[in-house]
């Protein structure tokens, strides 16, 4: 299937390069230009056309446009609802850019993010380029790299308050492993492109959060994919991409927005966005987002309870140099959690059952207590200064300081069969078929990550050669300093076996008042009175020392090639031993990191394809069999693909294949278990598809497609030729529809349904013990709306069909049932 797919992919990439030797027109111009609104402010998605013709296109999130012509003299007409439209004459000389004087509309910043509101006629749920994807302000159309941007208009469109809901929005997203809550790694675990990753980025920087991601600050999401340590290093990616949180920015106006969030589960939420200028020429600006959450689990127990606070101060000195600094404070208090796991050392035919929907167990038991509780903080402080030296080079200096700490019991359940139970315990008693191994620890600490980085960008010629180059350093230090504290259970039985961090056996279908056991009381009385466990301390410094350079120049105007190039120096400090005071295992590795890729326009400024290559690496820690020091691993992406935004910004997406191999991944030696051995592989290859459309006034769609064929192609003999349990579904797909009423007596009022589908996922997949599957699922989401300047009332049904389903890597855990919540929010 995937040689199919690649053959048709590669086809089409072949066809468009034949057509555009059609297409191409070797004797255009170009005019390019910038829209401003009355104070200042970038005018994002204005139309600009040519008076009497049908060429067209719309500015940028920088209010930045460019229209290819033939040569001549043009009236461009420029418009935007709310405002009067503009002309402006433009003369287009063959081979040459015409640079524009910038553009006004008389309309201000607030009342353009009015009409954005009240008026169907933008595409609202894309966004046409990024400052962070490639380190440099960059066209979609002009970078050889796929991302996904899911804007803040899309999350209020379907009502999403939080991270892990967003990003169902884009291909090949899923969810892996809920949120935790744990310090340092306790964020939500997604899969992307086969591969593992968390949310670690905000605006291209160390951003670490440990728990559900609230997007009361979020302009929008973006997910950059494939390996791209090139420009963001390898601690804060993975092999599959990464996902970047871009924030709310201040503004030069006093507005406002309260809204209150109540439905399903005790669901409280209330959120508030203040914007203000501190000063009357408006070069101080203060905003603040902050939102209160609490909600009961779907389950017999369980709650998250969270406080989100972010301020954010800009200074404009003059027209070159500005600073801002700001921040993110988090609480986090959870319990009852559900977290089942599969027992690792058994056949699943041991279960009686292989998979999540045949196991005998209450979808909503989570046999815990809501008062085992742990608590969590997030304190992350961001800072910026920009100088711009002329028009073409300019200066970004970023620093980030962020904090996590955890606090209180842990649990974690195994589902285990009798048989295990009895052989572990020494007990015959333990009769029942499956029984939940109860066991808990307490991730207690702090995880600290700083980060200072320089980017000097530069847009210049060298010759007829156009260069738009980013030169930048990186200095990233990670600390960690957590107890895993544990006790430990000691049978009474023949024969005695110590089990580290076992609570107790309780039947799965049986459980009785032992159900109830597993709560505060009881936990604390174990901690205190048995014997001491393994405490496992990750007690760790490490340092990361990067330079990079990226350029992307136009061979032709439509032609580009980008060439990017990282040298890493990571040192390791050793994790100390408490107890003899004694710092050990510490190393130093060096990296390179490689990126390539060009871009064609076919028809310029509508359709482009593309090729890139990409790089990725980690870091490993210890010796092989031989005692030899291991090397970082490495992976190497290839990829193709067309990007299209045609009719005037109403459609646009992307098209790709990628192929992904990963090497010299460490792995058990088989001729001697206990030693490793460093010459494991892994491919992952597929296909994505991505469309966003506004077809006609009022009415906006965002679909995607993906399939992923992931296999260890070099492992152990239990492992190898089979998909890892970390990859996620082989297929995924997304859908959301939404239309708005632009006119007459229901102006305002919206409706909006969609879903998403995700193929079966391997819990356990192994030669030796067997498959265990987590069925596919489909689940439902619609939403109806009232929107208006002043105020909006929604009601939104999230997995209308109240499906069961799970997630998860080696466990099943349950997810939200049917949930209704209505919200209503007031702008001023």
């Amino acid at each position: 299937m995937i040689k199919l797919l690649r053959n048709q992919c590669l086809c089409l990439f072949i066809f468009l390069l034949s057509v555009s030797s059609v297409c191409a027109q070797g004797n255009r111009g170009a005019v390019r230009g910038r829209v401003l609104t009355s104070e200042g402010k970038d005018a994002d998605n204005a139309s600009v056309t040519v008076k009497g013709q049908a060429s067209g296109t719309s500015t940028d999130d920088h209010g930045n446009f460019e229209l290819k012509l033939q040569p001549g003299t043009y009236v461009l007409l420029i418009s935007q609802t709310g405002a009067a439209p503009v002309e402006l004459t433009a003369e287009i000389t063959a081979g040459k850019t015409t640079q524009l004087d910038p553009v006004r509309l008389d309309i201000s910043n607030r009342a353009l993010q009015e009409v954005t509101i009240s008026s169907g006629r933008t595409n609202k749920f894309t966004r046409k380029g990024s400052d962070y994807v490639a380190k440099m302000p960059l066209g979609n159309l002009e970078n050889p790299q796929v991302y996904t941007s899911i804007s803040k208009e899309l999350l209020r469109d379907q009502q999403i308050n939080n991270l892990d809901d967003a990003l169902r929005n884009a291909p090949g997203v899923t969810k892996l492993f809920d949120a935790t809550g744990r310090a340092g790694s306790g964020a939500t675990n997604f899969v992307l492109r086969g591969f593992s990753t968390q949310a670690r980025l905000r605006n291209g920087l160390a951003g670490n959060i440990t728990t559900i991601a609230d997007a009361v600050n979020v302009e929008a999401i973006e997910v950059i994919k494939g390996p791209s340590a090139t420009l963001f290093g390898n601690t804060l990616t993975s092999y599959g991409g990464l996902i970047n949180r871009v924030t709310k920015k201040p503004f030069k106006a006093a507005a406002g927005e309260v809204s209150y969030y109540g439905g399903s589960y005790g669901l409280n939420r209330i959120s508030a966005d203040y914007n203000t200028p501190l000063d009357s020429a408006g070069n101080v600006l203060f905003r603040v987002n902050t939102a209160y959450n609490y909600q009961n689990s779907f389950s017999d127990n369980g709650y998250r309870k969270s406080f989100f606070l972010a301020p954010t101060l800009s200074y404009r000195v003059n027209d070159r140099l500005n600073f801002s600094v700001d921040a993110e404070f988090n609480t986090l208090q959870s319990g009852g959690s559900q977290y089942f796991y599969l027992y690792p050392t058994v056949n699943v035919s041991a279960f009686g059952a292989n998979r999540a929907d045949q196991i005998p167990v209450n979808y909503k038991s989570t046999f815990s207590s809501n008062d085992v509780m742990k608590t969590g903080q997030n304190a992350n402080v961001f800072g910026q200064m920009n100088y711009v030296f002329n028009s073409r080079w300019k200066s970004q200096t970023n620093f980030s300081v962020t904090s996590s700490t955890s606090k209180g019991p842990a649990p974690y359940f195994y589902i285990i069969p009798g048989s295990s139970v009895r052989t572990l315990t020494g007990v015959n008693s333990y009769t029942d078929p499956l029984y939940l191994e109860r066991m808990v620890w307490s991730p207690n600490g702090t995880d600290l990550n700083a980060e200072l980085q320089e980017n000097v960008t530069g847009d210049f010629k060298i010759g007829k050669f156009r260069n738009r180059l980013t030169v930048g350093l990186d200095y990233f230090h990670a600390r960690t300093n957590i107890n895993f504290n544990r006790f430990a259970y000691v049978t009474t039985k023949t024969p005695a076996t110590r089990i580290n961090d076992l609570f107790d056996f309780v039947s799965l279908t049986n459980p009785g008042n032992a159900y109830y056991n597993f709560n505060e009381s009881k936990v604390d009385s174990a901690y205190a009175n048995r014997p001491a466990g393994t405490v496992l301390t990750t007690k760790n410094d490490s340092y990361t020392y990067s330079a990079y350079a990226s350029d992307v120049f136009n061979i032709t105007d439509n032609f580009l090639a980008l060439i990017s190039l990282r040298v890493d120096r990571f040192e390791n400090k050793g994790i100390l031993n408490n107890s003899t005071n004694v710092t050990s295992d510490g190393y130093g590795q060096t990296a390179l990191a490689p990126k390539f890729g060009l871009v064609y326009q076919v028809i310029p400024g509508l359709v482009s394809v593309f090729g890139n290559y990409q790089s990725g690496f980690s870091n490993k820690t210890g010796t092989d069999f031989e005692s030899k020091p291991f090397k970082p691993e490495h992976s190497n992406q290839a990829e193709g693909g067309v990007k299209y935004d045609l009719l005037g910004g109403r459609i646009s997406g992307t098209v790709s294949y990628y192929h992904i191999k990963v090497t010299d991944i460490v792995r058990p030696y088989e001729a001697n278990p206990a030693p490793s051995i460093q010459n494991g592989t892994q491919v992952s290859e597929g296909v994505e598809i991505e469309a966003v459309a506004n077809p006609f006034p009022g009415l906006n769609i965002i679909g995607g497609y993906a399939y992923n064929h992931s296999v260890y192609t070099k492992t152990t003999t239990a492992q190898t030729g089979l998909r890892p349990t970390n990859a996620g579904p082989e297929r995924t797909a997304n859908l959301w529809m939404s239309y708005r009423f632009s006119n007459g007596l229901v102006k305002g009022l919206g409706f909006g349904a969609g879903g998403n589908y995700a193929g079966n996922v391997y819990a356990i997949n192994s030669n030796t013990y067997g498959q265990f599957i987590l069925p596919s699922y489909t689940v439902y989401n619609a939403a109806v709306f009232y929107d208006q300047v002043k105020y909006r009332v929604g009601l939104k049904i999230n997995n209308v069909g109240n499906k069961r389903y799970w997630v998860g890597s080696a466990t099943m855990n349950p997810q939200m049932l049917r949930e209704i919540v209505a919200n209503i929010s007031f702008r001023f």
